[in-house]
């Protein structure tokens, strides 16, 4: 079996960001299910409420490697970062559909392509 090995990250400037721990592991399945993969125990989802530093966390396992998501909800805009790494197919539309649960104003992202090489991808 080939494996591929595909990996976006986003950085993005928020309207609405997650700050209910239950709610974002639920989120956080959605986009799981929406993306044909598959969840590895359960997700792991904390809100720091340091200043300076204050948002959520949430880190789910899946059958091909991890998704997490970090939000600092005290800055103006919010500010919502995603990394979702997978040695499966990865639709980024379908990443992309999902986060505008949040309400993006700016979204910055990177794709890689990290099977034989890093590869930045377009």
């Amino acid at each position: 079996m080939m494996l591929d090995h595909k990996h976006i990250i986003i950085r993005a400037e928020v309207n609405k960001p997650p700050t209910d721990i239950r709610k974002i592991k639920k989120q956080i399945k959605k986009l799981i299910k929406s993306l044909g993969m598959k969840p590895l125990g359960r997700a792991v989802s904390v809100y720091v409420s340091k200043e300076g530093n204050k948002g959520l966390t949430c880190v789910q396992p899946i059958e091909t490697s991890h998704i997490a998501l970090h939000s600092w909800d005290e800055c103006e805009p919010a500010l919502l970062q995603l990394d979702v790494y997978t040695c499966s197919k990865l639709d980024k539309k379908t990443v992309f559909n999902w986060f505008e649960i949040f309400e993006p104003k700016d979204i910055n992202y990177l794709t890689i392509d990290r099977k034989d090489y890093i590869k930045i991808e377009k």
